[in-house]
């Protein structure tokens, strides 16, 4: 079955905020010192990159789009050693980010996130571990903006980089998370492409 126009049309709008809000994220990540921030803002440029890699195998074959899904589960990870990196020079610099910003930063993210979540949502079985993919991340992503809005807040409370780097684990595993669930749906698309 070949996916409607509508998820056509929901994948490329989620590409496409996801990349623009990339660079905001990143530019403030870089700003404030933020581990959470940066980490996410990577994920932002990994779900740009994932969901354009979706809209291209749209119209493979059931085979192929399964071998994308698995490719698309390693993806996923990009976040988790973005977060490493981030946290071992956080530690050599033990600066707290500035509040506002990480929390106004993450509240932007939400509601760029919950936009893409929402316009996913009726579409997640639509193309099997791709679809799996792009919703979870989207879900994932709205979810960890709520844990870096807190941060923010908790670090205007203590003025420590403990919240930050709390967010950041979070997220790390929270992809992870998604890592394992795209690759078993890539892992079911490929056995039944073959059945």
């Amino acid at each position: 079955m070949s996916p409607s126009p509508s998820f056509r049309s929901a994948i490329r709008l989620v590409a496409l905020l996801n990349l623009a809000y990339f660079a905001v994220e990143m530019t403030a990540a870089l700003r404030i010192g933020s581990v959470s921030l940066l980490a996410d803002s990577v994920d932002f440029f990994e779900d740009a990159a994932v969901n354009f890699l979706i809209l291209a195998a749209l119209g493979w074959s059931a085979t192929r789009r399964a071998k994308v899904g698995t490719v698309l589960a390693a993806i996923l990870l990009a976040p988790a050693v973005a977060f490493l990196w981030t946290l071992w020079r956080k530690l050599g610099d033990p600066t707290p980010p500035e509040p506002l910003t990480l929390s106004v930063t993450g509240l932007g993210a939400l509601a760029i996130n919950l936009v893409c979540a929402f316009a996913l949502a009726r579409h997640r079985a639509a193309a099997g571990s791709l679809s799996k993919a792009a919703f979870l991340s989207a879900r994932n992503d709205a979810i960890a903006n709520i844990a870096i809005i807190a941060a923010g807040l908790l670090t205007a409370l203590t003025r420590s980089i403990w919240p930050d780097i709390v967010a950041g684990l979070g997220i790390a595993i929270m992809n992870l998370d998604a890592a394992r669930a795209v690759w078993r749906a890539a892992r079911k698309d490929a056995s039944e492409a073959r059945a």
